[in-house]
């Protein structure tokens, strides 16, 4: 696998990244120069312990393919998806855990189980994202869930929500402005936003007639508020500008999932 990367610091510029394994998500670190990659490398719900998180520098060169790596020392990784930096910790999203691990050496912190919304459902963790004051969320697409795990409190558990409304959320991302939780649905194609006590609003639904997205994978911002989704299958990124106007700003992309 390859990956084409758009890096902003210091200028914006294109990074072609090889020997990845069904990347899935790319994070940048506010506080280094580095970045982060997950690989699933197989199955996205397999148990094989051989996903791994790729580190990259500023320039997007590999500084370590596989700096984290399951099978390897204390490591358990299986199909990292989502990831989250919180100041010196990296969290990783691997189907029913959320892993935590120094973004310095790799050295695992935290193993966060994450229980399913009701008896018998299977838990698939796509996507995880920190709120402010370092809280994090993370989507459950298969449960039709989303969790508050809290790094201060000893990563307590707590469902945010649980609704079939959700639709398979699997991109989250904090609104910059209203700092309430945006997720994107893999099975409506909805863009939906959570408010810190669980109140959900459809932002964006396809219409009766219309369809403009399928399966939405990731979600993002800029600076100026604007929000960015990725369409898995479709192969799009699209912007929705502060005024709601969408534009599609890539195309014919194989297969791009979070942002």
């Amino acid at each position: 696998w390859g990956l084409g990367l758009f890096l902003a610091p210091p200028l914006i510029q294109a990074a072609q990244v090889t020997g990845l394994e069904s990347p899935h998500s790319f994070v940048g670190d506010p506080l280094a120069p580095h970045y982060f990659i997950s690989n699933v490398n197989g199955e996205p719900d397999a148990r094989d312990n051989n996903g791994f998180v790729t580190k990259l520098d500023r320039d997007g060169k590999v500084v370590n393919l596989k700096f984290i790596q399951g099978g390897v020392g204390n490591i358990t990784l299986h199909a990292p998806k989502g990831l989250a930096l919180v100041r010196e910790t990296l969290y990783v999203a691997d189907l029913d855990q959320l892993k935590g691990v120094d973004k310095t050496t790799g050295k695992q912190l935290a193993a966060v189980s994450i229980p399913p919304s009701a008896p018998g459902r299977r838990v698939s963790l796509v996507d995880v994202t920190a709120g402010p004051g370092g809280v994090l969320y993370v989507s459950d697409q298969a449960g039709n869930s989303i969790y508050r795990v809290d790094p201060a409190a000893g990563h307590r558990v707590s469902l945010l929500i649980h609704d079939d409304r959700l639709a398979g959320p699997a991109g989250l991302a904090v609104h910059p402005k209203t700092n309430h939780l945006i997720a994107v649905s893999w099975d409506k194609g909805k863009i939906l936003e959570i408010t810190p006590d669980g109140q959900l609003t459809e932002l964006v639904s396809n219409g009766f007639f219309t369809s403009r997205f399928q399966n939405l994978s990731g979600v993002d911002f800029d600076r100026w508020g604007n929000m960015y989704v990725s369409d898995f299958t479709k192969g799009k990124i699209w912007r929705m500008t502060r005024d709601n106007r969408f534009q599609v700003i890539a195309e014919y992309l194989p297969a791009p999932a979070d942002i």
